[in-house]
C-alpha cells in the first residue's frame, strides 16, 4: 500500500509465550520485530513497527486477523518492508490462518482484564473503556462525504463475528488526498483494487461491501492495533473518531489499568534476589512483569503499612518518601542491566551504581495499599553506562518520573 514493494507473508508457529513476532526474511540475519507497543515507530495512516534498523509497515490487518482468531504465539515472515495489502481488508489473512489449522501449546494465555471504567483522549480520537467478558468494539466515525457522514457500529470480537462482520471491510481514502500523501512517501502502491477510493460525490470505482464498510474497517483497525498489548483483552472499547495514534495510546492505557493474569512473568522475587544485592529493608522490587529486548522493563512495588519507613515518615498520615520511590525505580532499572549481564555470563562481582538523576517529578502521594508499576525504557547504552527514563504509575496515574544515568562497576 505505502512502500509499493511486492512482498510475501508466511505464517508459522511461534515459541510458547513469545507472542507475535515479525521477521524480515529479506534482511541479513532475518531480524525479529516483536509486535509490542514499544516497537511502534510510526502511526501515520498505518502502524509501523521497528527494532534496531529493521522496520515493517502496515501491520494492523495481519494483527487484526491473528487477534480475532485468539492466536497468541505466531511468527510472521515478510519478504519485504511492508505487509501485502491484497484487497485492502483483513479477510485474506484470516482465511490463510484458518486453513493452517491453529493448535494448542503448553502454557497459559496472557489476559488483560479491565476492571474499572476509564476515558482517554488522543488528538481528535476519544475512547471510553469498561469491563466486559471479552473484547467488544463500539466505533463511531464522521467524514464530510455523502457516502460516509456519521457511522456507528458495535461488534463482538470472536472468530465467527469478526469473519462475518469486520474482516471483509477494506481500507479507504479520498482522491483529493492523493497528491499530499504521495509527497510524504505514502500510498505508493494504492489502487482501486486494494482500497475503497472516494471522489467528491461517491466511489471512484467498484462497489461497497456494506453501506457502513468505513466504520467496520476502523473498528477492525482498533482490534489490530490493540494486539500490540501482548495479550487477550477483556474490555468494551467505545471509540469516537479512532486513529492509529489513538489506538496505540489506548493500548498503553489498557496495559496500565488492567488486571493481568496468565502468561509467565519473567522474574519473581526469588529471581530478583539472585540478581540484585539489596536485602531487607532496602529491597524495593517485588516482581518483574516484562522485559523486552534489553530496551524496556516493567516492575512492581507493593506498598504496605508494614514498610519500616512508615514508622517515622508522617506517623498518622503515612506517605512513601519520594527518594524511596526513586530508589525502587532505580532497582527495577538495575534488574534490566544486571539481568542481561547475567545472561551473558558477565555478572560476577558486578553492581549497578546510579550516577545522576534528571527531570525528577513527583506527581501524587503514594500511600499504604498502593501498587506502583514502574516502566523504564533504555534511552542509550554505551559500554557499561546507560541512560534510562522511568515512570511510576498507581491505578494508571503517574506518581513519579525521572531520567537516570547508571553504570555497571566492579564490586
Amino acid at each position: 500500500m505505502h512502500t509499493g514493494a511486492r512482498t510475501r507473508v508466511t505464517f508459522g508457529p511461534g515459541e510458547p509465550g513469545a507472542g507475535i513476532v515479525f521477521r524480515r526474511t529479506d534482511l541479513a540475519g532475518c531480524p525479529a520485530i516483536p509486535a509490542r507497543l514499544t516497537s511502534v515507530a510510526d502511526v501515520e495512516r498505518r502502524t509501523t513497527l521497528a527494532a534496531n534498523d529493521a522496520q515493517v509497515h502496515t501491520v494492523e490487518h495481519i494483527l487484526g486477523a491473528v487477534t480475532a482468531l485468539g492466536l497468541d504465539d505466531v511468527v510472521v515472515e515478510l519478504s519485504g518492508p511492508e505487509a501485502p495489502i491484497l484487497d485492502g481488508s483483513f479477510q485474506p489473512f484470516l482465511e490463510a490462518l484458518q486453513q493452517a489449522e491453529p493448535g494448542e501449546t503448553e502454557g497459559e494465555a496472557t489476559v488483560l482484564a479491565v476492571t474499572e471504567p476509564f476515558a482517554l483522549r488522543e488528538g481528535e480520537a476519544s475512547y471510553l473503556v469498561g469491563p466486559a467478558p471479552q473484547l467488544k468494539i463500539s466505533a463511531t466515525i464522521e467524514f464530510p462525504h455523502p457516502l460516509i457522514g456519521r457511522q456507528s457500529g458495535t461488534y463482538d470480537i470472536t472468530p465467527e463475528a469478526f469473519a462475518r462482520e469486520l474482516a471483509p471491510a477494506r481500507t479507504f481514502g479520498f482522491l483529493h488526498e492523493v497528491e499530499a500523501l504521495r509527497k510524504k512517501g505514502l500510498i505508493a502502491g494504492a489502487s482501486l483494487e486494494n482500497a475503497v477510493v472516494l471522489d467528491e460525490r461517491g466511489l471512484a470505482g467498484g462497489a461497497l461491501r456494506w453501506p457502513d464498510e468505513f466504520v467496520r474497517h476502523k473498528a477492525a483497525d482498533i482490534v489490530g492495533d490493540l494486539a500490540l498489548v501482548g495479550g487477550r483483552i477483556r474490555a468494551h472499547v467505545v471509540a469516537d473518531h479512532p486513529s492509529h495514534r489513538g489506538n496505540v495510546a489506548l493500548g498503553h492505557a489498557i496495559r496500565r489499568r488492567s488486571v493481568v493474569t496468565g502468561g509467565h512473568p519473567p522474574l519473581d522475587i526469588r529471581d530478583i534476589l539472585n540478581i540484585l544485592p539489596h536485602r531487607f529493608p532496602m529491597l524495593l522490587v517485588d516482581r518483574i512483569l516484562e522485559i523486552e529486548d534489553g530496551r524496556r522493563i516493567v516492575g512492581i512495588k507493593n506498598v504496605t503499612i508494614n514498610e519500616p519507613f512508615f514508622q517515622g515518615h508522617f506517623p498518622g498520615h503515612p506517605v512513601m518518601p519520594g527518594v524511596l520511590m526513586i530508589e525502587a525505580m532505580a532497582q527495577v532499572g538495575g534488574v534490566l542491566l544486571m539481568g542481561y549481564l547475567q545472561k551473558a555470563g558477565d555478572d560476577k562481582e558486578k553492581v549497578v551504581y546510579f550516577m545522576s538523576l534528571d527531570n525528577v517529578k513527583f506527581r501524587r502521594p503514594v500511600v499504604p495499599g498502593d501498587q506502583i508499576r514502574f516502566e523504564l525504557e533504555l534511552l542509550q547504552h554505551k559500554g557499561r553506562a546507560s541512560r534510562m527514563r522511568g515512570v511510576g504509575y498507581v491505578d494508571g496515574h503517574v506518581v513519579v518520573e525521572a531520567e537516570m544515568m547508571a553504570r555497571v562497576v566492579e564490586r
